[in-house]
């Protein structure tokens, strides 16, 4: 027998199984780097890709808005290369007085001042103000055409005013987009939530009834609508340079990358790939992955990321199991407890999803969809009378989990265990 032993909440959770069933332990690839944070950022910096440096594009007297992420992306390490871009900017003639701030804010809440000075850092802090984009002000707004997908581009006009756009961030695998960074700086960043609301439906197939898009999901960005959606509302903002970095494994920068937005941003998904990115030989009967313990398992909402990697890892209609302790059950945001517990069925679901399209909603609908197409089976301590409306199988122990999954089914089942399931996204290998 061989035993498993994956985080959960605060502590870890074990069971045992057949050692012939097992066919691979996915983890995220060895990575070392032997440069600091510091050099990594001057070096990509220095040597942008597909464009010049930025110093060198810019010229007296113009105006540049360089937009930010919000608070909720602080991991990121903002205050590590802002100064280094506002520093290029200054030796190719920009003064500060001609330089804004503009945070990507998409749909979140506006920022506390102790915020922007977390971004920023103390020495920036000091000589700018952070503008906080409001995706409901359409006055802040200027309307710039509509993509082909009949999505109408509404942008923050204090970027489109600037003769500048310069976009940070960082990239990491996506549920919707693919990789995030690059171009989602514009769309949802700067936009409007009409905006917002119509490129992200774009998740879901044509016709009520037809469920998600197979195409929109982490790691892919072909035949992806919402991808080619944002890219065609990028053009017509048209950034300047763009500056991303790509986190290790230690939550350290391991990797940036700057330059034009489009060939800059292939680098660092191809950089993102050769950390997180893992190939896996087969897809099992029973994939078996752990959130990585709390935070990221504190509820269901930021349980998502592992059940949409852990799906790339189990055959069409396999079992899922996910490890997630969800101490704050579903989570706070209203859009998703009322996509769970409001609706008995799917069709009800995908309806009020289309209808008022929210990321929360569509993350509800994400967890109910697949508990209908997978044996979904949570081991948490949530209530399960808050799951009574989905076919969402809640368990206290990993043992009574592996119990139901091998209930009336082949005790040779294969499985695939992901210890770390929210940051390590399997790829099956080519043949």
């Amino acid at each position: 027998m061989k035993e498993i032993n994956m985080k959960y909440g605060q502590g870890t959770m074990k069971a045992y199984f057949e050692e012939k069933n097992l066919l691979e332990i996915i983890e995220s690839n060895v990575f070392r780097q032997d440069k600091t944070e510091d050099e990594i950022i001057s070096e990509a910096l220095y040597n942008p890709i597909g464009s010049e440096r930025l110093k060198d594009i810019v010229n007296e007297g113009e105006t540049v808005c360089i937009v930010i992420s919000d608070i909720t992306r602080s991991w990121q390490k903002p205050h590590k290369f802002l100064y280094k871009i506002v520093e290029e900017l200054n030796e190719g003639g920009v003064r500060d007085e001609e330089i804004i701030f503009l945070c990507a804010q998409g749909t979140h809440r506006k920022q506390t001042g102790e915020e922007h000075k977390i971004l920023l850092g103390e020495e920036l802090s000091k000589r700018f103000e952070v503008h906080d984009h409001d995706s409901f002000d359409e006055d802040s707004m200027v309307y710039l055409g509509d993509t082909t997908y009949g999505t109408p581009v509404i942008i923050n006009k204090k970027a489109v005013e600037c003769d500048h756009v310069v976009i940070t961030g960082a990239i990491i695998y996506h549920f919707l987009v693919g990789w995030s960074g690059g171009k989602k700086s514009i769309l949802p960043g700067i936009a409007s939530f009409k905006t917002i609301s119509l490129n992200h439906s774009l998740s879901l197939k044509e016709g009520l009834g037809s469920g998600t898009r197979e195409s929109v999901c982490s790691g892919n960005i072909v035949e992806n609508p919402i991808h080619d959606d944002m890219m065609q509302a990028a053009a017509m903002v048209k950034p300047t340079f763009m500056f991303n970095v790509i986190m290790g494994p230690d939550g350290n920068i391991a990797g940036a990358v700057s330059g034009d937005y489009i060939t800059a941003h292939e680098a660092g998904r191809k950089l993102v790939d050769s950390i997180d990115g893992v190939n896996i030989e087969k897809k099992s009967d029973i994939v078996i992955a752990s959130a990585g313990g709390s935070p990221k398992d504190i509820n269901l909402y930021q349980s998502i990321k592992t059940l949409i990697n852990a799906k790339e890892a189990v055959v069409d209609g396999g079992t899922i199991i996910v490890l997630a302790e969800c101490s704050e059950g579903i989570g706070e945001i209203k859009d998703i407890n009322d996509m769970i517990l409001n609706f008995d069925n799917m069709l009800d679901r995908e309806k009020d999803l289309r209808e008022n399209y929210t990321i929360s909603k569509y993350v509800g609908y994400f967890f109910c969809e697949t508990g209908e197409k997978y044996k979904l089976i949570l081991v948490s301590e949530i209530d399960p009378d808050l799951l009574k409306n989905t076919k969402i199988i809640v368990t206290k122990t990993l043992e009574e989990a592996l119990e139901i999954a091998y209930k009336n089914q082949n005790k040779n089942l294969t499985i695939n265990l992901m210890p770390h399931g929210a940051t390590t996204l399997p790829k099956l290998a080519l043949k």
